[in-house]
């Protein structure tokens, strides 16, 4: 998330801004950058109610509220069923709503699930590169038929 750099003055109360401190500690970030997303998020969330923000290895993302998928995986698989939110939400035994929820935020923010979903793409094909080699690696070596059968000893 890009946060636009205009000035905004507001008061907190001391146990706030202490709270908000010890945030940003422990996430090692700026209390006002940690402000700023707490701002963003907190209008995403009110312009889309079963969308919560949750941290993973990969970095903060969007995911659908009691689901545990994020926002992108709801999205790919929507495209991977044509367009059609009904047959995504079968295929994954969700409500039909909730798909219909994903679908609403990443119209609001496509920029953001497209990143997330590209990312996704790429990291696979960088784990099939690598299993295929692999594969080929081991395709090199004498299989249990040949040791079995004395063929590498003569």
């Amino acid at each position: 998330m890009n946060y636009m750099n205009h000035p905004l003055s507001v008061r907190l109360s001391d146990a706030t801004i202490a709270r908000l401190g010890r945030h940003a500690q422990r996430m090692h970030l700026a209390p006002r950058t940690l402000a700023q997303r707490y701002v963003e998020e907190g209008l995403r969330m009110d312009e889309h109610p079963l969308i919560r923000f949750a941290d993973g290895p990969a970095g903060r993302r969007a995911r659908l509220v009691g689901t545990g998928k994020d926002v992108w995986e709801i999205i790919a698989a929507v495209r991977d069923n044509d367009g059609d939110a009904a047959e995504t939400a079968r295929y994954l035994e969700l409500p039909l709503g909730l798909v219909q929820a994903a679908v609403s935020y990443y119209g609001a923010d496509t920029g953001e699930i497209d990143q997330w979903i590209e990312a996704n793409e790429q990291q696979l094909a960088e784990a099939h590169a690598a299993w295929s080699a692999l594969e080929a690696r081991l395709t090199e070596y004498p299989g249990d038929e040949d040791l079995a059968n004395g063929e590498l000893y003569g």
